[in-house]
């Protein structure tokens, strides 16, 4: 859990700055930080904006109009 939190954290300072670029690139930098504080067992997804439901959100990508979507398995 306090991974998480911390991974967390470090992915919201990030996410203005990943606002306008390509899904991929997004799911690879909040996949490369999650690794690095050893958090397993997760999948991340990019969705419509509209299909985000109450999943959490932790990146944004496309300029707004996707949302990457973290799901621990």
């Amino acid at each position: 859990m306090k991974s998480q939190f911390c991974a967390a954290i470090l992915l919201s300072a990030s996410l203005p700055v990943l606002a306008g670029t390509p899904c991929e690139t997004v799911k690879s930098s909040i996949a490369a930080k999650l690794d690095a504080k050893h958090v397993a067992h997760y999948t991340l997804e990019a969705v419509a904006t509209d299909q985000v439901g109450d999943r959490k959100v932790v990146g944004t990508c496309e300029g707004g109009t996707k949302k990457i979507i973290y799901t621990r398995k």
